[in-house]
């Protein structure tokens, strides 16, 4: 990687002593603040400045350039390079994608999520249906199981799901449905005000999300091993962008990537080494779910949402068995 970075990083220079490149820097849309889940960019910027000795850098914005909605509007009139969004916040803008938040996929870690990611985003279709955006992929953001953090008496069973409001979007709202709760697809930077409001009973995040968005600071319970599922948030560059970008920066830029992976990684293990210290600190008390509640929830989730989501993307004219079947090969293969 290094060998590779300082490579690039010396025809990017070389470029520029001949006059023939000058200093570029993108802007880029984020949203909530500093975290984990925005990891890897922020190490991807740090990268890049070093690799180029500062002739590429990025400009990092939390809020201001975007809703979290409409990021990929933004990207597709270039009125930044860069972005991260999920497909879950607006399933009709990138509907291939949305194959990687259909509900009990089986997904163990991180690094699974990953290969099952990578899988879709290489799919031509995937490809074509970011083309609308003028966006290519640039990285995964792999985010854990989501669990559900709530207020007032914790719901033990799934008995005790119906009729309860809960922020979960995508597959996991569906999922959640089958149930009998009510999903809200409130963004994750509403989630706290709808909560603490009482306009939410319950939350659906990953760890990291709890903690980032405060929605744990108002939390009495927390589910251990209901694992439905996740949101799948890529980051997008601009396709003009990209393309137009000198040699030796496009270089830099690919070559970073990997190492902005690691770092990410990296830095959701430090999350889950803490987790269990941050739910007792905050008094928040632990529910697990019985294997027969689990079991009866995905057999109401899993196969009619995927087959629904199959019929549906195939009337849209989209190869969505393909998409299915191209995302569980990887998946196999990475747990093998």
């Amino acid at each position: 990687m290094r060998p590779f970075l300082i490579g690039a990083a010396a025809a990017a220079l070389s470029l520029c002593a001949t006059g023939t490149v000058r200093a570029e820097e993108w802007s880029v849309s984020l949203w909530g603040k500093p975290r984990a889940f925005t990891a890897h960019v922020e190490k991807l910027a740090e990268l890049l400045e070093e690799s180029t000795q500062g002739m590429f850098t990025l400009d990092i914005r939390y809020g201001g350039l975007s809703k979290n909605t409409e990021t990929l509007d933004g990207i597709a009139i270039g009125a930044f390079e860069m972005a991260q969004f999920c497909a879950g916040y607006h399933r009709d803008k990138t509907p291939t994608i949305t194959v990687l938040e259909l509900p009990f996929l089986g997904v163990n870690t991180l690094e699974e999520e990953i290969a099952a990611s990578m899988a879709v985003y290489n799919h031509p279709a995937t490809r074509e249906d970011l083309g609308r955006w003028n966006a290519t992929l640039l990285m995964p953001s792999p985010l854990p199981q989501y669990n559900i953090v709530g207020t007032g008496a914790p719901r033990r069973t799934l008995k005790d799901f119906d009729g309860m409001r809960v922020r979960a979007t995508g597959g996991m709202g569906q999922a959640f449905r089958t149930v009998g709760a009510v999903p809200s697809s409130v963004t994750s930077s509403e989630a706290y005000a709808a909560l603490d409001s009482g306009t939410v009973d319950t939350v659906a995040f990953a760890p990291h999300a709890h903690l980032s968005f405060r929605t744990i600071d108002v939390a009495d319970w927390w589910t251990t091993n209901l694992n439905p599922g996740t949101v799948n948030c890529p980051v997008v560059v601009n396709t003009d962008a990209y393309e137009a970008l000198p040699e030796g920066h496009r270089a830099a830029l690919d070559a970073a990537v990997p190492e902005a992976m690691e770092h990410y990684m990296a830095e959701y293990a430090k999350i889950y080494a803490t987790w269990g210290q941050v739910l007792e600190e905050r008094g928040v008390e632990k529910v697990t779910f019985s294997d027969e509640d689990l079991a009866v929830f995905r057999a109401r989730a899993a196969d009619p949402i995927r087959d629904q989501w199959i019929a549906e993307m195939t009337a849209r004219d989209l190869p969505a068995q393909h998409l299915y079947d191209t995302m569980m090969a990887a998946l196999r293969d990475a747990q093998m």
